[in-house]
């Protein structure tokens, strides 16, 4: 476990997975400890796919491999390859078990940096193979409302900005994959308030690079922690359909998502899939910013 802090706010990374586990300012905690009760995990990297792919399988020239929900990387143990005082950087390589479900041969790099209030999580993907890469990558940061009273609805809202009336969204509806109908959120002054009724979709995916920033709000509307990104397609989910009582949030910034119910195409022709030509590196990330931290 790795530490980095500055005069605004410490965060701690763990090696496995190369996962953001802390963020804390203000002696307060912003982000979910993984109470397996409600889901045990606190900020995990989905590569190489996001979401699901159908039945868990999928083909690629001529074979069948088989893949569970957000890829392996998340559990896989990461190594620290580069360190300053305010950056940490891990890196993953592809190895014999990967390629026995995921036949490219990868590096995979994750970074973390604080600059004031805000932390940047930076992606690096490289091909290492000599055939074109298909992959996805997504975050999947989990973030405690504030204040929680479980025994009230009220949890909070997510702004999603002031000229945001309404957003297109697609939902799993079967084991994990979305239908392509397609659902409007509407939107009060760009606000969608957070109740445990509110997740009754499971998850909200907005695509077609619809956001570029989402911010959580308190009771009282007073922000305290957003994200900015360039992803074409961002996620929010909490399991409150299962635990009313949850006391977190997901806003999930993504390159690509889960297949459509009943894909049977190929690998590369998925929805939102990313490409990457041998020798070269696909590079990305977002941003956590502590808005009530000055």
């Amino acid at each position: 476990m790795e530490t980095l802090s500055n005069d605004k706010v410490s965060i701690q990374i763990a090696g496995h997975g190369a996962e953001l586990v802390s963020i804390v300012a203000n002696d307060t905690e912003y982000l979910w400890q993984a109470d397996p009760k409600y889901w045990g995990r606190h900020s995990p990297v989905l590569f190489p796919i996001v979401g699901r792919v159908w039945n868990n399988i999928y083909r690629h020239k001529g074979h069948i491999y088989e893949l569970g929900q957000h890829g392996f990387a998340r559990d896989m143990n990461f190594q620290l390859t580069y360190e300053e005082d305010n950056a940490l950087i891990y890196s993953l390589e592809s190895d014999e078990e990967t390629l026995k479900k995921y036949p490219f041969p990868f590096v995979l790099e994750i970074g973390y940096r604080l600059k004031g209030n805000r932390i940047e999580v930076i992606w690096s993907v490289q091909n290492t193979g000599d055939e074109t890469m298909y992959f996805q990558i997504g975050a999947h940061p989990a973030f405690y409302y504030r204040d929680l009273d479980p025994v009230t609805n009220e949890r909070g809202f997510l702004d999603f900005g002031e000229n945001k009336d309404t957003l297109d969204f697609v939902f799993p509806t079967e084991k994990g994959c979305t239908s392509e109908k397609r659902k409007t959120l509407t939107l009060n002054n760009g606000m969608l308030e957070l109740t445990p009724a509110t997740f009754l979709c499971d998850t909200y995916i907005f695509d077609n690079s619809q956001l570029k920033k989402i911010t959580l709000t308190d009771k009282q509307k007073n922000p305290y922690i957003s994200l900015e990104f360039e992803s074409p397609l961002v996620a929010i989910w909490s399991p409150s359909i299962a635990h009313p009582d949850v006391p977190f949030v997901c806003i999930e910034p993504w390159y690509g998502r889960c297949d459509a119910v009943g894909y049977h195409g190929e690998f590369k022709d998925r929805r939102w899939m990313q490409s990457l030509e041998p020798g070269k590196s696909f590079n990305a990330g977002y941003s956590i910013i502590l808005e009530d931290v000055k």
